[in-house]
């Protein structure tokens, strides 16, 4: 078994924390749009199951890394879609974030052309704690040595809350935006019912677009953009995604107040109803100094299990493979 040292997993945590805004934050990408915005559920044609793994700060052995899977539908008894999400973080060997929810999203044609979403999810979120691999300052010795025991007195810090989020979409045509607010009764996950430790509310709008550019490739393009706030996060970001019928490729430059700009290519391959994505996010400058070059790898599979046309009055879209 492997030690580590409690204050630096602390720094760590603390400093990913900080970095995406109190939580582990996948923004952006839509193949993990269910866990911030409940009014993407059933938006999209057929069954879709959606899995993605993410590894943070890769190549310093870390430990942080986070699984997503998701599924969600349009039912038509409920004139909507209906949905699962569930998200395990890692952060190092000490922290560990659980969230589970389920969304539903309701679906009114505002007009010939105008599509309104209107979602609402509820969940849990359990922050939990394991100090099995921990390293107390008084189990070194004054020669380095480390002792299996400590007289540290460690209180149970595992706790489960509530969370509820909201968000609607608007799809005109070819255009789509998304508006949400997460964590709207800002959880304490600490119970010591402080303000300052309360997960606070992330606000996301993200918008895109699906241009045609006319050539015998058939490719088309899709110009994107979002913008998160959480506290005093602010993080925004802007690119392109071009896709044909079975590939993809797509470039975001992501930016935020802490002075930090990332790139962040990636690619999909699509074969039948299932797609195969990757996504790399490398740092081209740090406010603090304190980022690696390669900040994030993405792996994932999308599948549409059930591809069934949804009636005239039910407006769908289609997801940058992003």
């Amino acid at each position: 078994m492997k030690c580590r040292v409690i204050l630096l997993l602390i720094i760590l945590c603390r400093t990913l924390l900080q970095l995406t805004g109190q939580e582990t934050s996948y923004n952006p990408g839509y193949q993990t749009a269910l866990m911030n915005n409940p009014a993407f559920t059933g938006s999209v044609e057929g069954d879709n199951l959606r899995l993605s793994y993410f590894n943070f700060l890769p190549g310093k052995s870390f430990n942080l890394h986070s699984f997503y899977v998701s599924y969600d539908s349009y039912f038509p008894v409920l004139h909507g879609g209906a949905g699962i999400c569930v998200a395990n973080d890692y952060m190092g060997s000490i922290v560990n974030d659980l969230r589970a929810t389920v969304s539903y999203s309701y679906f009114l044609r505002a007009s010939k052309d105008l599509y309104i979403n209107a979602g609402l999810s509820a969940g849990l979120f359990r922050r939990g704690f394991n100090f099995r691999d921990a390293v107390f300052p008084d189990q070194i010795s004054i020669m380095g040595d480390i002792s299996g025991f400590t007289s540290e007195i460690l209180p149970d810090m595992n706790r489960a809350v509530l969370d509820i989020s909201t968000g609607f979409l608007f799809i005109w045509q070819h255009i789509f935006s998304g508006i949400s607010i997460s964590h709207l009764t800002e959880p304490d996950l600490h119970g010591r019912h402080n303000r300052d430790e309360r997960l606070r509310r992330k606000y996301l709008i993200n918008t895109a677009a699906e241009v045609e550019t006319g050539n015998r490739y058939d490719i088309k393009a899709r110009p994107l953009a979002s913008l998160e706030i959480q506290g005093a996060f602010v993080s925004g970001s802007a690119g392109a995604v071009f896709e044909s019928e079975n590939l993809s490729a797509g470039i975001l430059f992501i930016a935020d107040n802490n002075k930090n700009i990332d790139i962040q290519p990636g690619f999909t391959i699509k074969a039948g109803s299932i797609l195969f994505l990757y996504n790399y996010r490398l740092n081209l400058k740090s406010g603090e100094s304190v980022l690696p070059l390669s900040v994030l790898h993405q792996t994932g599979i999308a599948l549409n299990l059930n591809n069934v046309k949804k009636r005239l009055m039910v407006g769908t879209i289609n997801l940058p493979r992003l």
